[in-house]
């Protein structure tokens, strides 16, 4: 029997096409998208800059765009996403179950009150982790009524440890838990980078460098990279800093490069087709932030590039291999980051991507896949058993 699944996500998003393709390829799958994105809207998201992508984030799988009736149409506040036609789609979509990513729009709320009513069994894959909880009050009111509105969910798919940990905290139970990695397009990444390197000449600078990638605003701690990069060169390290994004905090932030006496390249944002050959002239990425996963760090690893990353970067646990794939710092502890850096600049280049290697063959688009078929058919027969885990 084919599974037949519908699966609501906010827009098109560049790491979920993969998903969305592979899933089309094991069951009759139809996505729904509650906002049409424009390229002024990702500037308003915080990316710096107006933009499309520039892959193909559409083919490959069966899609609808919902009427969304939001007086401030977004991506970014709970209210930004209405789209009450959901509930006529599911009631007439005959589906085997249904996929949320989270909690935190009005769109998947709408979607899986109607999954209630229709009786359709609701699966939702989010990757909430408690580094990026709020503490006092807050918490403690959560641990009151949150298990009681995670009952509104027939089985949970976890991203990875840390989003694990945190669902069994608040009482879903492991018989209800398929592991559904975060992952990217690997093999697209792979082969870009693979691409890269052959073509880009020999460095002759004979610095190593340290690339951050994503949003320049002072959540993401570009700051951070900076001040390490300084501490390494006060030791003698030959390095340089790359960024790879825009935001608010450019200015500021070449002005404090310049002040560190840091040797510093800033590439604006950089869209998709772009982004393996930057990650490419890499040695090191950093994710210096409190992420919920860190995609960037399997954007990177795809590319055979290790990482540095925050203990409050969700993916650590399951990406990170200390001396292998990357090293874990504390967050905000700027020697500390500027050790990790120094420790992975030392790793074998061939060693390292082999590492890597394995480890992305679980975080993968077809393992990804795998629990939520696994999930879907599971909710189908009303039956508790669970996929395997990590």
């Amino acid at each position: 029997m084919t599974l037949r699944l519908g699966f609501l996500v906010s827009h098109p998003i560049q790491y979920y096409a993969p998903i969305f393709r592979e899933l089309a390829k094991r069951c009759d799958l139809t996505v729904f998208f509650a906002h049409r994105q424009t390229a002024e809207g990702h500037a308003r998201a915080g990316y710096g800059v107006a933009f499309e992508w520039d892959v193909d984030l559409l083919s490959g799988y069966e899609s609808r765009f919902l009427t969304n009736v939001s007086k401030r149409p977004s991506t970014d506040v709970f209210a930004g996403c209405d789209t009450p036609g959901v509930a006529e789609e599911i009631t007439q979509g005959r589906f085997d179950a249904f996929v949320v990513p989270g909690w935190g729009l009005r769109s998947y709320l709408q979607a899986v009150s109607a999954c209630r009513k229709a009786r359709v069994p609701v699966l939702v894959r989010g990757d909430s982790q408690f580094a990026s909880e709020r503490g006092g009050l807050l918490r403690l009111v959560k641990a009151l009524v949150f298990p009681r509105f995670l009952e509104r969910f027939d089985r949970f798919l976890y991203v990875g440890q840390r989003n694990r940990e945190y669902l069994e905290h608040y009482g879903v139970r492991s018989d209800q838990l398929f592991f559904s990695p975060h992952c990217v397009d690997n093999d697209a990444f792979r082969q870009g980078s693979e691409a890269a390197r052959r073509a880009r000449p020999a460095a002759s600078s004979g610095r190593r460098r340290i690339l951050l990638v994503g949003k320049l605003v002072e959540s993401k701690r570009p700051y951070d990279v900076i001040r390490a990069a300084a501490v390494i060169q006060g030791g003698g390290g030959q390095i340089e800093v790359a960024f790879a994004g825009a935001g608010e905090a450019e200015a500021a932030l070449k002005q404090a490069a310049t002040d560190a006496r840091v040797s510093a390249v800033f590439h604006g944002f950089v869209n998709q087709s772009e982004l393996p050959a930057v990650y490419a002239a890499a040695d090191v990425v950093v994710s210096p932030s409190v992420e919920t996963w860190g995609l960037v760090v399997n954007e990177a690893m795809a590319c055979g590039v290790p990482s540095v990353v925050s203990s409050a970067v969700g993916c650590a646990p399951d990406l990170i291999e200390e001396g292998r794939t990357g090293a874990v710092f504390p967050l905000g502890d700027i020697p500390g980051l500027a050790r990790a850096i120094g420790t992975v600049l030392t790793f074998d280049a061939d060693r390292t991507r082999d590492a890597i290697a394995m480890r992305l063959a679980v975080y993968s688009p077809k393992r990804t896949v795998q629990g939520i078929i696994d999930a879907g058919s599971a909710a189908l027969r009303g039956t508790s058993q669970s996929s395997s885990g990590l």
